[in-house]
């Protein structure tokens, strides 16, 4: 734990930020040139720099849910290929269950990099790609039960020998996907994100040396622990609780639980997920890769002080998942949709640090993003998207929730309309924050979004995953919940509400339109204590409705545009003799009837 002494702490400093720095540009090179709307526009990629051993010790600012992703697969690689590997080797992965992947579309690239002969680091890149074959375009088929369903399989091989490319696997791959130019774009872009990778990281191996490299990287390594030791070390000592649920699968969904136990004894964390229900058969469980993720982001979201993006940080912690559970499944259990309970189980290590460092932690947000993908074929071609819908935050201590941003598990962002509507047959309708969606506080949740499409070709087939219709995000410190999410198909024949996670596609003819409402964030506080005025400005804003602003806030208007401060004081009080139990169906009653031109009477009924 000492630093050694031949380690200069201001040089510590700026080797830290010059590997960050690599992973960052490595990361942009990606964003410049890769090919699909999902890397190109909607960044669900992420890069990293790794030491002589395979430990990460910088990434770049992409996507925390990848932040644990690298570990198992880095070791796997070092452990099978340590010996043999040689300069221009470059390796490709996307197996959970025999590499340490996270779902088949994400594909993992790691190049291996040379001084005088020795592996003195590695640089790597995980990039969600479009289609990897699969039973749906996208290769994300909720009702997959079994891995096979869901893509090709890539254990892990080398895409590069001493240099030369693999010409047998870019083909093999190339024919599995339904969009095979944006795979094989992609590809190169994570090819092309290495070789910048490997230029940052060879200069400053030039400037220190392979030997004081090393030693700086262990140096890293050991003052993460020290950082996330001390901040461990500041939180009470005690075991805390909190479970919550996604709605489930299908036309009848089973809620499904997820459960965590948090320990603080010392300097040392135990997170353990025992209880948490067991793996479905469908495609949303989570293998252990995305569950050490997740956790790591949100323990680092829970500290006070950034802390570098090292291995060393996860020693003071212990995870724990039982075999067999949707947190940790055995093969062959489908997996590719798992991201809804990635950001699930975020959630609820939210509310679990909520009871340890009150005074960080948010109400819960939406939830993660909603995912809702259009595919068919124009013109003898396949076209897809897959548009993933963020999002909101819950209302946090001396701040309202954030509206149209993405989850902080997530460092990505909504797809430009205009893009998609040069290139798909698809006319978006509306992109719109929605009223009377956040959750009613002292600090408001943050609100929904809401996205309207119109099919433009003869045929196409909708895909969709999304949550907390019936679970809403929770709000603290006596805030209410979030609104729900809705799935709206209308037809010339009338509305329909379609399931939150449909097991199949949905055939859409052309001039049907379909909406998505995603959920909204949670209040943080008292309704009746957000001051008036800042109601007041929210009603000026569209932000709620006057009825809203009524009968949740309890503040009244004189003449539509100014407070009457008379009879809010009366209100207030009176809305003070209320049940939390009645305030949330108030809310939600008038979150439907503002945002819906149906009846939900239902979904009233079945919120939990």
């Amino acid at each position: 734990m000492n630093m050694k002494e031949n380690v200069d702490p201001v040089t510590l400093e700026i080797v830290k930020n010059a590997l960050g720095s690599i992973a960052d540009e490595m990361a942009l090179v990606i964003l410049r040139t890769a090919y699909s709307p999902i890397v190109r526009d909607s960044m669900d990629f992420s890069t990293a720099v790794f030491d002589r051993n395979g430990r990460t010790v910088a990434q770049g600012l992409t996507l925390a849910v990848h932040l644990g992703a690298f570990p198992d697969a880095m070791r796997k690689i070092v452990s099978e290929h340590g010996e043999s590997m040689r300069p221009g080797d470059m390796f490709l992965m996307n197996d959970p269950y025999s590499g340490g992947g996270m779902h088949l579309p994400d594909i993992y690239m790691i190049l291996p990099i040379f001084e005088a002969e020795r592996v003195a680091a590695f640089v790597g890149t995980i990039v969600h790609h479009a289609d990897v074959g699969g039973a749906v375009p996208g290769s994300m088929a909720l009702g997959a039960t079994e891995i096979f369903q869901e893509g090709l399989r890539i254990p892990l091989v080398k895409i590069y020998e001493e240099g030369r490319p693999n010409a047998a696997l870019f083909s093999v791959l190339e024919m599995n996907s339904r969009m095979p130019s944006q795979l094989i774009g992609d590809l190169r872009a994570q090819v092309a994100s290495c070789k910048a990778g490997e230029r940052g990281v060879r200069e400053l191996l030039a400037k220190l040396g392979p030997q004081a490299f090393a030693d700086y990287c262990e140096a890293l390594h050991d003052y993460a622990e020290r950082l996330a030791r001390a901040e461990i070390a500041s939180m009470p000592d005690g075991d805390y609780f909190y479970e919550d649920y996604i709605d489930g699968l299908g036309s009848d969904p089973t809620p499904i639980a997820f459960k965590v136990r948090v320990t603080v004894a010392g300097s040392d964390l135990v997170i353990d997920w025992t209880g948490t229900d067991k793996q479905v058969q469908g495609a949303i469980n989570g293998p252990i890769a995305t569950t050490n993720s997740v956790t790591y982001a949100a323990v680092r979201s829970a500290m006070g002080i950034p802390i570098p993006n090292c291995d060393g940080f996860s020693r003071a912690l212990s995870i724990r998942a039982e075999l067999g559970s949707i947190v940790h499944p055995e093969e062959p259990a489908a997996c590719a949709a798992r991201g809804v309970i990635a950001y699930r189980m975020f959630d609820v290590l939210l509310g679990a640090f909520a009871q340890i460092v009150p005074e960080r932690m948010p109400a819960l947000g939406e939830g993660g993003p909603s995912v809702v993908s259009f595919s068919g074929r124009e013109r003898g071609r396949g076209w897809l998207v897959t548009d993933g819908i963020l999002g909101s935050w819950g209302g946090r201590p001396g701040k309202d929730g954030v509206d149209g941003i993405s989850n902080p598990l997530g460092n990505m962002a909504n797809q430009p309309i205009e893009l998609m509507e040069a290139r798909l047959p698809i006319k978006v309708l509306r992109y719109e924050l929605v009223n009377d969606s956040g959750g009613g506080g002292r600090y408001r949740g943050g609100l929904a979004i809401r996205r309207s499409y119109e099919v433009l070709s003869e045929e196409a087939q909708l895909g969709l995953r999304s949550d907390r219709r019936s679970h809403l995000a929770s709000g603290l410190k006596g805030g209410l919940p979030g609104s729900p999410s809705l799935n709206i198909l209308s037809r010339k024949s009338g509305e329909q509400l379609l399931d939150v996670m449909p097991l199949g596609l949905v055939t859409l003819m052309r001039g049907d339109r379909f909406t998505h409402i995603a959920p909204g964030g949670g209040g943080y506080g008292d309704p009746l204590a957000r001051p008036a005025r800042q109601v007041l400005e929210d009603i000026l804003d569209g932000k709620v409705s006057k009825e809203f602003a009524e009968k949740i806030y309890g503040v009244v208007l004189k003449d539509g545009r100014s407070l009457d401060e008379f009879e809010t004081d009366n209100l207030r009080r009176r809305l003070a003799k209320k049940s939390h139990k009645d305030r949330i169906t108030e809310q939600l009653r008038i979150f439907l009837k503002t945002n819906s031109h149906l009846s939900y009477s239902h979904l009233i009924e079945s919120v939990s």
